[in-house]
């Protein structure tokens, strides 16, 4: 973990609120949900559709703002923060991966997975780099560009990009969904060695109960409320809890 020692939580949310829209068109997307991310644990978030999840998940990493309650990196509250040193705390503390890998396409692999250190002026450690192309297995991709590469290799980029930083927290939404089984379970075990090897939290939306098989706590969102939890989760046990909640069951 960067920057001493690692708060027991990498992230987490108080009460949070979230609202778009006013007057007759206003939806609460949050609705006063408490959680904490926990430091080298991988979490996923579930729930039908337009339960919050991704509301959740990008309120928590700082990608957008509450409407009422506090979300905190680590120890950092991130409301008072102005956009400079929200940007500065995200570059420093958080890796990103999103469903469309959001790949630069005139950029090398290399240069894409540098490319967070370059925008802070940050040289990356050789060996770092190096044993961290290796856990993702593009050795022979370094020249490449996206176009060159297949769906999970241009996810795996994302992956490795994610993590150069060494940020304290990884947020992944839908890291799987344009990927077939065999390629998603690669990425999924490139998240689960970030938590197990480099000492990483993981926290990752998901409608895939095999994917949330990998991790460590599943968390159900429906109606903006978290409506339960399940510690090592397993597929068959995710998919039943979500056939819950699809009939409107436990909420």
């Amino acid at each position: 973990m960067s920057g001493g020692t690692a708060p027991r939580h990498a992230a987490r949310v108080a009460g949070a609120v979230k609202e778009y829209g006013t007057g007759d068109t206003r939806v609460r997307a949050l609705d006063g949900v408490s959680v904490d991310f926990p430091a080298e644990r991988f979490t996923a978030i579930m729930g039908p559709s337009g339960s919050g999840k991704s509301t959740l998940m990008h309120c928590a990493a700082g990608l957008d703002t509450l409407t009422e309650g506090h979300a905190y990196l680590g120890d950092t509250e991130l409301g008072p923060l102005d956009d400079r040193r929200l940007t500065l705390l995200r570059r420093e503390r958080v890796g990103f991966v999103f469903q469309a890998f959001n790949l630069v396409p005139t950029l090398t692999v290399r240069e894409n997975i540098t490319l967070p250190l370059d925008l802070a002026g940050r040289a990356p450690d050789p060996r770092r780099l190096a044993d961290l192309i290796e856990v993702v297995g593009l050795g022979d991709r370094l020249a490449h560009r996206p176009s060159e590469l297949s769906g999970g290799q241009q996810q795996r980029v994302a992956v490795a990009r994610a993590l150069v930083g060494q940020p304290d927290v990884v947020f992944a939404d839908e890291p799987t969904g344009n990927l077939d089984s065999r390629t998603g379970t690669g990425v999924l075990t490139l998240l689960r060695r970030a938590v197990d090897t480099l000492g990483r939290a993981v926290v990752m939306v998901t409608h895939d109960p095999t994917a949330a098989g990998h991790a460590d706590r599943v968390l159900f969102l429906a109606d903006g409320r978290l409506v339960d939890t399940m510690d090592a989760p397993t597929a068959d046990r995710v998919l039943d809890r979500m056939k819950d909640l699809d009939r409107g069951e436990g909420r």
